[in-house]
């Protein structure tokens, strides 16, 4: 059975397209506006969606995610109801989704039953920060068993070795983190970007997806050029922060999204 998103890969890189990847926080504002804003995603123009599960102590989300994470919380929006919320998704739409988690929700639900429950919800992808590979292991078996991409991070920081290392076990795509320290909208992307991006194609043929600091289409389009794809999550989550409570909130954010993927108004 092929994974969506190794299928999505192969199908931009058949048209010499990159992938936009949207994030968002999972219940902010609630969970039936997530659900709409993933289908208006879709339409816009986004490749993969990731879903972030909300976690009490996200280390390595900024100011804007940690807080539409706490919001979420306070409504008590959990890893349950967020895959409940992805299996009806999937009566309407085909798009990749990753759940991008910390590790501690994935423990307290029990790792064989979590990947066996995301897996027949139709997650296709997960992402966990603070799991690093070498303590992986057992997770990645059981996520390969059931076709369950573990996407990984390599960092500015990361050796060259460890970078192999990272480039082998990673599933889906490679997560390149631009920049060190949290999340969070930037100015400018660093100016050791292309080489270290570069590098990480010297060593394996994966996807490589570029997130971290990216909030508008120059950027986006900057990224695409010397990588698989990039990923944008502050800059939308802050455009959902400035919607709440309008009526035509999916409307006004997917259509930001929109000019994030293509560079182009409506």
């Amino acid at each position: 059975m092929t994974n969506r998103i190794d299928r999505i890969f192969r199908q931009l890189r058949t048209k010499r397209k990159k992938a936009f990847i949207a994030f968002i926080t999972a219940g902010y504002p609630d969970l039936k506006t997530t659900a709409e804003l993933v289908l208006a995603f879709s339409r816009a123009g986004v490749d993969i969606i990731e879903l972030g599960v909300p976690f009490s102590d996200p280390m390595a989300d900024g100011p804007i995610i940690q807080e539409a994470s706490q919001q979420a919380l306070k409504k008590k929006v959990t890893l349950g109801a967020i895959l409940r919320m992805v299996e009806a998704l999937r009566k309407k739409t085909g798009i990749p989704i990753c759940l991008m988690t910390y590790y501690n929700p994935i423990f307290c639900f029990n790792e064989a039953r979590f990947v066996k429950a995301a897996v027949a919800c139709g997650v296709d992808g997960v992402i966990v920060p603070d799991l690093p590979p070498e303590e992986a292991g057992d997770f990645r078996r059981l996520a390969a068993k059931m076709n369950l991409a573990t996407v990984l991070f390599i960092a500015p920081t990361t050796t060259a070795s460890r970078a192999r290392l990272i480039a082998r076990m990673s599933r889906g795509f490679i997560y390149y983190v631009s920049l060190t320290g949290v999340t969070g909208p930037r100015q400018a992307l660093p100016a050791d970007l292309k080489a270290h991006v570069r590098a990480i194609k010297k060593i394996t043929d994966k996807p490589v997806c570029v997130g971290f600091g990216i909030s508008t289409p120059q950027q986006v389009a900057q990224i695409q050029k010397i990588s698989d794809g990039a990923i944008v999550g502050s800059a939308i989550v802050g455009k959902i922060k400035k919607n709440l409570g309008r009526p035509d909130l999916v409307k006004r954010v997917s259509d930001f999204v929109r000019v994030l993927c293509t560079g182009k108004k409506n």
